[in-house]
């Protein structure tokens, strides 16, 4: 427990010291977007570019054109430059910045160059800007940060979100244990887990792009699953404790039994989330480490912190004796030995295990019935680019978005950025190799302007500032970048030796969604492979592993066929806070199919470990499959609730990726751990018979010998344990 208390309050210390970086920069090796960015290195721009401080006075207001308008802002702008971090300021009234002044007169922007990366650009970077720009606001000029200063400013702390998450959990696992001190064990090492992961999370920011989504991803995931670790490994230790275990022994019988499955299940996690390097893309990769950091600390901490805690609360976690109602008449000596007219009414799970077993026929088409709708709407899914006008409204970015859209047109919130590379230097701006290719992005349909060109330092580099006529996200822009990679460009540089490339956010996402789109077969074979391949090893069967991979399928195409409904169909928009329809980035579906496939992994590791211990002490496939079932369909489905629970708190949040992932991870999980879980696996292993355990030969002499659960040892030491089926 010390240790674990040092190493979260160091973190604390640490990022309390450092901060915790994020950024949304997007990096595609290989792609024409990165080759315009590495061409645009050639000139001496500041770290994190020109951001923008939009001004906007109302239409019967001062017009930002007055003298007492001008006066303000320059005032401002003065005081910006005398601030910490900044470099330059250019105001819409200089030459550099004329552009920046809508004809109306009543929008415009500063050009903010500042000494830091995007990554750095804090909270109160933003807020002594602002500071800086009384001025102006005094003058009645409403000021509006954009840009990363926007998503600084906009960026909130995950507390209340995860506030509400725990206080549902606690109700849930209040209901079940009847104890405030069973009850808040799995949340205080859960939360822990959190503090830490969140440190390391933050601390990694510094040394590599993290996105600020993949942080929220991570608290989401890392809160649930240690609170679910937690809560298997508690009830096993009450079980213990029922039996009249020593508190210590107990502590090592759970984590021995059940803390081996925990472990499991979140390597299968982490080995899904593995599987997303194949993306071959840096922002995959730090969307998968985050949540696997999450994942691993709340394996840690439930291996090490929990049985720790386990000893030192001890009988005070013990369940609470049943009271015996006082008309039981007493039991009469020898009474036990005698054979009973009938066994005790089955309850609760019991009851649904061996209805469902009864008409195994009718159960698996009904919950594949189910899932038709869905995976109809799933089919309809598409990869789409979010920009500004997807923020929920009111955040600064959304008020920036809308403000410079309404003024100057949508593309100038998302500008492209063309760079040629010449084989010569150029003699100036108007050197012929530099207009033919000016002119060719001017005269090209889906073009609102073209910026003046510009020169690096030693002639061999030229950039142009393409505004599109239509919105970043709007899929005219996505058609406005092919045209010019393939029609525009290529006929005024054959033959000529430059190489011209097509950059900017909007040609990023385009080429980030492409290189998703061709990664994502291969992405999704090996996620399965993984998958079918761990419970193999676990449970020693084909079969088993087989259908798990299958049956997680539908949890994943349900949730897409939810996110499609909701988000690009718009049919969630104002419930969700949401301006109207979204598109869907490509990451969210890749990373999600990782995410999910490894949280199921959880659900059918715990299931089939009881239904596998009851087969191999009694050899009865039916009965063993009602008996697991009974024994963890009610731990099954309380940690699914907590885990939905845990996802749906996030949709406070304003990021719409966060909400497309609390949506879909919930609707997942909740299917899995009813559908999924209560009818279709046991109907399924029903149906197979003894089929569900047959292992060929030469597999069963490959595969190792591994007991997930621990209680299989002991189920060997007392009983025959019947032959797996295996081919002649």
């Amino acid at each position: 427990m010390a240790a674990w208390l040092l190493l979260l309050v160091s973190l604390a210390a640490a990022v309390g010291v450092l901060g915790s970086a994020t950024t949304e920069t997007v990096s595609i090796p290989g792609s024409d977007s990165q080759a315009a960015h590495d061409a645009a290195l050639a000139f001496a721009d500041s770290a994190s570019g020109r951001q923008p401080l939009v001004l906007h006075t109302a239409a019967d207001g001062l017009p930002l054109t007055s003298d007492r308008a001008r006066d303000a802002v320059q005032e401002a702008a003065r005081a910006l430059a005398a601030r910490d971090h900044v470099l330059a300021v250019t105001t819409p009234y200089e030459p550099a910045g004329g552009a920046a002044l809508a004809r109306d007169g009543h929008t415009a922007y500063l050009a903010v160059e500042l000494d830091l990366a995007g990554r750095d650009i804090t909270a109160d970077v933003v807020h002594d800007l602002m500071d800086a720009a009384e001025p102006a606001e005094a003058a009645g000029i409403e000021v509006i940060p954009g840009g990363n200063l926007a998503e600084a400013a906009d960026k909130k702390s995950t507390r209340s979100s995860e506030v509400i998450g725990l206080v549902a959990a606690f109700a849930v696992l209040y209901a079940g244990f009847r104890k405030p001190v069973a009850a808040a064990l799995p949340l205080a090492t859960a939360v822990v887990g959190l503090g830490i992961s969140l440190g390391v999370i933050g601390l990694t920011g510094h040394v590599m792009d993290m996105p600020s989504s993949g942080a929220t991803i991570a608290a989401m995931i890392g809160l649930g699953v240690g609170i679910d670790y937690s809560l298997f490994c508690l009830t096993r230790f009450r079980e213990l404790l029922s039996t009249g275990e020593p508190v210590e022994d107990a502590a090592a019988l759970t984590i021995g039994a059940s803390g081996k499955a925990v472990a499991f299940a979140g390597t299968a996690v982490i080995a899904a989330l593995a599987s997303l390097a194949l993306g071959g893309l840096p922002l995959l990769r730090a969307l998968a480490l985050a949540p696997g950091i999450a994942v691993l600390v709340a394996m840690a901490a439930t291996l090490t912190l929990l049985p720790a805690l386990l000893a030192l609360l001890g009988r005070r976690l013990a369940p609470v004796p049943a009271p015996v109602p006082a008309s039981v008449p007493a039991v009469a000596p020898g009474a036990a030995d005698r054979p009973q007219a009938s066994p005790p009414p089955a309850r609760g799970w019991a009851r649904i295990a061996r209805h469902v077993a009864d008409r195994p026929w009718r159960y698996l088409l009904a919950g594949l019935a189910f899932f038709v709708l869905p995976a109809l709407a799933a089919a309809q899914l598409s990869f789409g680019q979010l920009d500004g006008g997807d923020k929920s409204p009111g955040t600064y970015g959304r008020t920036a978005y809308d403000r410079l859209a309404s003024a100057f047109g949508p593309g100038v919130n998302g500008p492209l950025q063309v760079t040629d590379t010449l084989p010569e230097p150029a003699s100036g701006p108007a050197d012929p190799a530099v207009t033919s290719v000016g002119r060719a992005l001017k005269d090209t349909s889906g073009v609102a302007a073209v910026g003046p060109a510009q020169l690096s330092r030693d002639g061999r580099t030229v950039r142009w500032q393409v505004t599109p006529t239509t919105a970043p996200g709007d899929p005219r822009t996505a058609a406005l970048v092919h045209r010019l990679r393939e029609h525009t460009l290529p006929p005024v540089t054959r033959n000529t030796g430059q190489e011209a490339h097509v950059g900017g956010v909007p040609a990023a996402q385009l080429d980030l969604n492409d290189r998703l789109a061709q990664r994502l077969p291969a992405v999704i074979g090996v996620v399965l492979a993984i998958a079918g391949l761990l419970l193999l090893l676990a449970f020693r069967s084909p079969l088993v592993a087989a259908k798990a991979a299958v049956l997680n399928l539908l949890s994943v195409a349900a949730a897409y066929g939810v996110l499609t409904a909701l988000f690009p169909w718009g049919w969630g928009a104002a419930p969700l806070g949401l301006g109207g329809p979204v598109p869907i980035p490509g990451y969210v579906p890749l990373l999600m199919f990782a995410v999910l496939f490894g949280l199921s992994m959880d659900y059918e590791v715990f299931l089939l470990s009881a239904v596998r211990e009851a087969w191999l002490a009694s050899g009865d496939n039916r009965g063993a499959v009602i008996t697991g079932l009974a024994r963890t369909g009610s731990i099954i489905t309380s940690a699914a609730l907590i885990m939905v629970c845990v996802f749906l708190g996030y949709l406070l949040w304003d990021d719409p990726v966060v909400k497309m992932f609390g949506i879909g991870l919930a609707t997942a999980v909740a299917l899995d751990a009813t559908v999924v879980r209560g009818l279709l696996v046991p109907t399924t292993m029903v149906l197979l018979g003894r089929a569900n355990w047959w292992l060929p030969g030469p597999l069963d002499r490959l595969l190792p010998q591994m007991h997930v659960e621990g209680g299989e040892e002991a189920v060997v030491r007392t009983r025959a344990v019947p032959e797996p089926v295996r081919n002649a």
